[in-house]
This record gives C-alpha cells, sequence and structure tokens, in this order.
C-alpha cells in the first residue's frame, strides 16, 4: 500500500470545502477519505480559517456560531496538526511570497513534508516552479498532478 500524499490546503480551499461545497475540491475529498492523501494544517493557518469563517459570505451562506463551530470541527476531524516549525535554515530556502500573509502556507507544507500545497492565491501559484520541496496546485490541477489516482 502507498503512503498517503500529505497535503496542506490554504484558507480559501478549506472555505471551498467547509462551506461553498465547490466541485473542484471533490477529488481532494475523495483522496482524503480513500486514504490516498492526509492534509496537514498548524496554528498560523488555522487561525486565519477561523477569522474567515467569521466573513460575511452573503445572505445565505454567513456562518453563524454554532455552524463556524462545525466548521472548525471538521477541519480538525480531517486534518493532522502540524506541531513542529521548520528551523530557519531551512525556511530560508523557501521563496519569498509577494504577500506577506501566504508565507505560513509555504512554511506549513515544508514543516509537514507536504507533497502538495492546494491553493487558489496568486501570489503563491506564482512560486510553483521556485519551489523544490513540494508541489504547488490549484485545486483544479490536484486531479491531474495526484500520483496516487491510477491506485485506486
Amino acid at each position: 500500500m502507498r503512503t498517503p500524499l500529505r497535503l496542506v490546503l490554504d484558507t480559501n480551499v478549506w472555505l471551498d470545502w467547509l462551506v461553498f461545497d465547490d466541485p473542484s475540491i471533490a477529488p481532494i475529498k475523495a483522496a482524503v477519505e480513500t486514504k490516498r492523501a492526509e492534509v496537514f494544517i498548524d496554528a498560523a493557518c488555522e487561525a486565519e480559517l477561523e477569522r474567515a469563517l467569521a466573513y460575511d459570505f452573503g445572505r445565505k451562506r454567513t456562518l453563524d456560531a454554532a455552524r463556524r463551530d462545525a466548521c472548525l470541527a471538521l477541519c480538525r476531524q480531517v486534518a493532522r496538526r502540524i506541531e513542529s516549525a521548520v528551523p530557519g535554515a531551512e525556511r530560508a530556502r523557501l521563496p519569498a511570497c509577494r504577500d506577506p500573509d501566504d508565507q505560513k502556507f509555504l512554511e506549513a507544507a515544508l514543516a509537514a513534508r507536504a507533497e502538495f500545497l492546494v491553493t487558489k492565491d496568486r501570489a503563491l501559484l506564482d512560486l510553483a516552479r521556485q519551489v523544490a520541496h513540494f508541489h504547488i496546485v490549484a485545486p483544479e490541477a490536484f486531479e491531474k498532478a495526484d500520483p496516487s489516482r491510477s491506485l485506486s
């Protein structure tokens, strides 16, 4: 049996999973459900997700406190927690994201020893060719890039 792929999801991908049920996330959900992939999250990324869950998503999508708590509980059920930070020397080998708020996703992917950072963020996607440690892909590209697909 193959070792599960290690994934880090950015906040927008989490929102698509937890709030919007975006179909582009279906291959990621399927990979996790069939244990072909594991998702990892650290404290900084989870804190951003918690803040984002409180945003006003419009009349039909804004979450009350109970729904926000349910979304966070599902995230915590799905994702494994990254407990240790990456040493500074290793972190220094990562490119600097032009949006400093997104650097935490690069660092989380490195700390998790992830194969994929799945994001919709242009600033992160623009770094895809500069990162050697993991692949940076949009959700739509994950299915094509997922080497475990052929094992199902």
